[in-house]
């Protein structure tokens, strides 16, 4: 073997590699330990905030499932439950369920402000029955304190979250060319052709509820419900449907061929609300009704459609078209009409329905 300095030099060089090599491989990463107690720790803490909401609500109820206290997602168990949804909507349209001191709006409230998603996306499974009955006691003057905190807790949190501002989607300038039109009048500026549409105005925040930004307080409650309406039961959906008819206080009747549902619709204008009581047709302003239009073309259009939710919601759809035309309301008339000829292409056709797909045709028009 050679003596050559330099040669034991670079074994010594390669051997230190070696050893630096394999200890930075068989070094464990503290990086995974961290990330899962973190989540065992995110866990165990919603998995508390769920049992403590359960035994406040054991108090409100006369029974909850059994199956709860074994259960790995208590919330998400309590969500799909019909026999406790139930009793929480029975007790929501009794006639003292607003008030302030009442015990369930502050369970709802309080469970809302745990901020576990699981446990708000519960309370959200009641907004139909609460924004219901709301509107319609609201317009009787019928104090309803209990029912606008939880309101009011849905408003701020979608503040919070939006940072208050608005939300917005870009839309094609008809005045500029496409591929599938041409204009007559060259564009005025060498804009992008694109138009910016405001969905939701910006939020400002609210702590009580006037009648001036009543509207705006439940419309933004029910935006809310429409980003999470995926995951509500069929029967929270109903519910809305079955509301807005009470709404409308308009028999829709005459337009039952628009959708050729199968579904009858009483012919009295005056309904019953969540108290038994007869009320007529209420205020029903744009910023609450593109909301409840986004909730109704979900209830009408969703992939694998329920047949009940499809006809309550064909019937909904009916009678606040009807408003639409006594209102003479031309936004309003050309989304329920819109939605009612969606639907009623949507059922007469045997393959599944793209109301975005261009029609076959060998006719040429000009």
């Amino acid at each position: 073997m050679s003596n050559d300095p330099s040669t034991s030099s670079i074994l010594e060089d390669d051997q230190d590699t070696i050893n630096s090599t394999t200890t930075s491989t068989i070094t464990p990463t503290p990086t995974t330990t961290t990330s899962a107690s973190a989540s065992a720790s995110s866990h165990n803490s919603s998995l508390s905030k769920c049992q403590s909401a359960i035994q406040s609500l054991s108090t409100i109820l006369p029974s909850l499932p059994p199956s709860l206290s074994s259960s790995s997602n208590p919330a998400h168990s309590l969500l799909h439950d019909h026999h406790t949804a139930s009793h929480i909507s029975s007790l929501l349209r009794q006639p003292d369920s607003g008030a302030g001191d009442n015990n369930l709006c502050r369970w709802l409230y309080d469970t809302f402000q745990s901020s576990d998603p699981d446990l708000q996306l519960l309370v959200l499974r009641f907004l139909p029955i609460i924004v219901g009955i709301y509107i319609s006691r609201a317009a009787l003057r019928v104090p309803v304190a209990g029912f606008e905190a939880v309101l009011l807790a849905l408003y701020a949190h979608e503040t919070a979250t939006r940072s208050g501002h608005s939300i917005t989607v870009s839309v094609p300038d008809l005045s500029h060319p496409s591929l599938y039109h041409e204009t007559k009048t060259p564009a005025k500026n060498n804009s992008t052709g694109l138009n910016l549409a405001v969905i939701s105005p910006s939020l400002e925040p609210y702590g009580t509820v006037r009648s001036t930004r009543r509207a705006r307080i439940v419309g933004v409650a029910l935006e809310l419900y429409y980003s999470k309406i995926h995951e509500m039961p069929v029967q929270s959906k109903i519910e809305f449907c079955e509301f807005c008819r009470v709404w409308a206080g308009q028999d829709g009747e005459m337009y039952k061929e628009m959708t050729g549902s199968s579904c009858s619709i009483r012919s009295e204008r005056k309904e019953e609300d969540g108290n038994g009581e007869k009320v007529g047709s209420i205020p029903l302003p744009w910023e609450l009704m593109q909301p409840v239009f986004r909730i109704l073309g979900h209830c009408l259009l969703c992939p694998n459609q329920n047949k009940e939710l499809v006809d309550k919601g064909s019937e909904a759809c009916r009678s606040l078209y009807a408003r639409s035309m006594h209102d003479i309301n031309p936004k309003a008339i050309l989304a329920t009409g819109s939605l009612l000829r969606l639907t009623k292409q949507a059922l007469d056709s045997n393959d599944d329905f793209d109301p975005t797909e261009i029609p076959k045709s060998r006719i040429i028009s000009i």
